[in-house]
C-alpha cells in the first residue's frame, strides 16, 4: 500500500518521495487513517518502525486544511517528548514533511536560552514540540496558550514515566482543552502507560505493532560473556581487529563514560562522552559529528537511547546492560532502522545476571551467546531461562571477526 492511499494530500506525498518514502510501515497503516478521522490513538510500536511520522503526517494534513487563524502565542498541535534530542529530532522530521506546506514547528527544549523560543512563539506556531520541564516554565510565564489546540501527542510515554514526568504531564494536560484529539505513542504498553492514557484519552482506539523484537528492525543480536575488568579491553580489541567504523555505546553512568572514553585513547581509540552533564550546544554539536561520520564512537548514557535517530547505525554494544529490561529494547533500536541490517552487541558479566534474566524473559527468548578468545570470563556467567529460574551452563560460539 503507497502512502497515497492513507489519505494525504500532494504536498505531504511529495516531501515523502523526495525522501525516499514510498510504502507506509505497519504502525502508519494503521494510525494514519485514524487520526486523520479524528479519533483518539493509543499505538504501540518497537523504535524505528515509523511511530513519528504516523501522528506527524495526518497533524499536518490536517492543519494545511484549517481555515482559521492562529493567534499569538497559540498552537494547533502539542507533542510532548522525553528528551531534548527526541524533541529535536521529531521536530526535524516535521520540517522534513511539511517543506512544501506553510506550516510552523518549534522544538522547545531546557539546556539552551529560552528568549528564543519565546520571541518564536509571538505569532503563534502550528506544531510545538516540547520537553515537559521547559513547557511548564513557559506556561507559568504565560509564553503560550492552549486555547486554540486541536491535538496532543504523548510521544515515547513509556519513556516519560521512566523518567519521573507524570506529576509535569498531568499538570500539562489539566491546562489544555477538554475537546481536544489525544495521541499516545509508546515502544511499550505497560501497566503504567496503559493508566496514564486512561487519565489523558477518552475512548482510545489501542493499536499494536510488532509486540516483539523479533519483529522489529533487522538486527543481529548477541551477547559475550566477559569479566566486569576486562570489558574495556574486550571493547578495543573488538573495534580493532573487527575494524568497526561506528558504534553507539552505552554505559550506565556519566563518570563511567569518561573513564572509558579516556581508556579507549590510551589505546589509539578517538571516543567522545555524551550524557546529561554536557551542555545541550556541546551534546548537538557531537550528534551532528556522530552523524556525519565525524566521530566514529560515541559513549552514552541511557539519556541518548530515545535521541538518536541515524539511518545508518551499524551498531550499538551494551557495555553495561541496563537495569531496565524495556531499555534494552529501545537501545538497540537505534541501529537496524530504514530497513538496513543492524548489530546489537552486550558486554555480560556474572553481576549481569539478574539484568540479563529481565532481558530475556522481556523478549521472551534467549540471546545467541559467544565468547572472544583471550576474553573468557573466569566467573561463568549461568544461563538464563525465562521464568528466571538458573541453569548454569557454559556459554557456546566463539565471536568471529569480522570486517564492516
Amino acid at each position: 500500500m503507497p502512502f497515497s492511499k492513507l489519505g494525504l494530500s500532494t504536498p505531504i506525498l511529495h516531501a515523502l518521495a523526495e525522501l525516499n518514502y514510498h510504502t507506509p510501515s505497519p504502525i502508519q497503516q494503521q494510525a494514519i487513517p485514524l487520526v486523520l478521522a479524528g479519533k483518539n490513538v493509543m499505538g504501540a510500536a518497537q523504535t524505528g518502525t515509523g511511530k513519528t511520522a504516523s501522528f506527524v503526517l495526518p497533524i499536518l494534513e490536517k492543519i494545511s486544511q484549517q481555515g482559521e487563524d492562529l493567534r499569538g502565542k497559540r498552537v494547533r498541535a502539542l507533542i510532548l517528548t522525553p528528551t531534548r534530542e527526541l524533541a529535536q529530532q521529531v521536530e526535524k522530521n516535521i520540517v522534513d514533511y511539511a517543506k512544501h506546506l506553510e506550516i510552523s514547528s518549534l522544538a522547545m527544549v531546557g539546556g539552551v536560552d529560552s528568549e528564543p523560543q519565546k520571541q518564536a512563539l509571538i505569532y503563534g506556531i502550528d506544531i510545538l514540540v516540547a520537553t515537559p520541564g521547559r513547557l511548564l516554565d513557559m506556561m507559568y510565564q504565560r509564553a503560550v496558550h492552549f486555547d486554540q489546540l486541536e491535538t496532543l501527542v504523548l510521544d515515547e510515554a513509556d519513556r516519560m514515566l521512566d523518567m519521573g514526568f507524570i506529576d509535569d504531564i498531568t499538570k500539562i494536560v489539566d491546562r489544555l482543552p477538554g475537546n481536544r484529539q489525544s495521541l499516545l505513542f509508546s515502544a511499550t504498553l505497560s501497566k503504567q502507560v496503559k493508566a496514564l492514557a486512561k487519565t489523558t484519552i477518552n475512548d482510545a482506539v489501542e493499536i499494536s505493532v510488532s509486540n516483539h523484537i523479533d519483529n522489529a528492525p533487522k538486527i543481529d543480536q548477541c551477547l559475550i560473556t566477559v569479566d566486569k575488568d576486562k570489558k574495556s579491553a574486550l571493547l578495543s580489541h573488538l573495534i580493532k581487529e573487527n575494524d568497526w567504523q561506528q558504534a553507539l555505546i552505552f554505559i550506565q553512568t556519566k563518570h563511567g563514560s569518561a573513564k572509558l572514553v579516556s581508556q579507549l585513547e590510551k589505546r589509539g581509540i578517538a571516543a567522545e562522552a555524551f550524557h546529561s552533564g554536557r551542555s545541550q550546544a556541546s551534546r548537538n554539536k557531537l550528534l551532528e559529528n556522530f552523524k556525519a561520520g565525524e566521530v566514529k564512537f560515541v559513549v552514552a548514557t541511557g539519556i541518548a537511547s530515545r535521541g538518536i535517530d541515524i539511518d545508518e547505525l551499524s551498531r550499538v554494544v551494551n557495555y553495561d546492560l541496563p537495569d531496565q529490561a524495556d531499555d534494552y529494547v529501545h537501545r538497540i533500536g537505534r541501529t537496524g532502522r530504514a530497513g538496513a541490517q543492524g548489530e546489537a552487541i552486550s558486554f555480560v558479566s556474572r553481576d549481569d545476571f539478574r539484568n540479563l534474566c529481565a532481558i530475556e524473559s522481556r523478549i521472551g527468548h534467549l540471546i545467541e551467546r559467544k565468547e572472544v578468545e583471550g576474553f573468557v570470563p573466569t566467573k561463568e556467567v549461568p544461563v538464563s531461562i525465562l521464568n528466571y529460574k538458573p541453569k548454569s551452563k557454559k556459554g557456546n560460539g566463539h565471536y568471529k571477526n569480522r570486517k564492516s
